[in-house]
């Protein structure tokens, strides 16, 4: 999963939005040095992360990408279920997916002391240039997939898979709407989980 579906997996808390969306940031073990409502978040993208790659849809989306994107594959994917969920963003939120993405950013915002200079620089250009609504569009998708491959450590042709994503669009939308429904369920009750604690 990626950045629009972690944001919207870690339910209503602001904190838990917030390490939701540090998940992709925050490496290594947990010390307690954020509140725990944060921590608590990023777990849960952890979580959410180990659920989606074992996923029988998930799987089946990455094997019909072919041998050749094996490796490197999951990374569009995770980015083109990310367009999937813009696209149809109204079935699993009631907010507009603007309102809902200025929200997280002004909650950010006063919550800086948290966010490491990776992650501010990240949602400070992806408030800039209105990048998760704009996942919605597949030009948005090649840019991203196109800036991803170019740094990982041997630079990959990323964007070469948006052909292959939307030769098999009927295919890819019913494994997302699978995997984002199991998910969606195994968030909810990783946060009840921890609230009852």
């Amino acid at each position: 999963m990626n950045y629009l579906a972690h944001l919207l997996l870690s339910g209503p808390d602001p904190d838990w939005q917030l390490g939701g969306l540090l998940g992709d940031f925050v490496k290594g073990p947990l010390k307690g040095e954020r509140p725990e409502s944060i921590e608590a978040g990023i777990r849960l993208h952890r979580r959410i992360d180990l659920l989606s790659d074992r996923h029988p849809a998930y799987l089946n989306a990455l094997t019909r990408l072919g041998p050749q994107w094996r490796r490197l594959g999951g990374i569009g994917l995770d980015i083109w279920f990310d367009h999937l969920l813009a696209q149809h963003w109204h079935q699993w939120h009631t907010q507009p997916l603007e309102t809902f993405v200025d929200t997280c950013w002004s909650n950010f915002h006063q919550r800086e002391t948290w966010i490491p200079e990776n992650a501010k620089a990240f949602i400070q250009r992806a408030e800039q240039f209105k990048l998760l609504p704009g996942y919605r569009e597949v030009a948005i998708i090649q840019r991203t997939l196109e800036r991803v491959g170019a740094r990982l450590k041997r630079p990959q042709p990323l964007a070469d898979m948006v052909p292959l994503f939307e030769a098999d669009t009927t295919a890819l939308e019913q494994d997302f709407h699978a995997l984002f429904t199991d998910l969606s369920q195994q968030a909810a009750l990783f946060r009840q989980q921890y609230f009852r604690k």
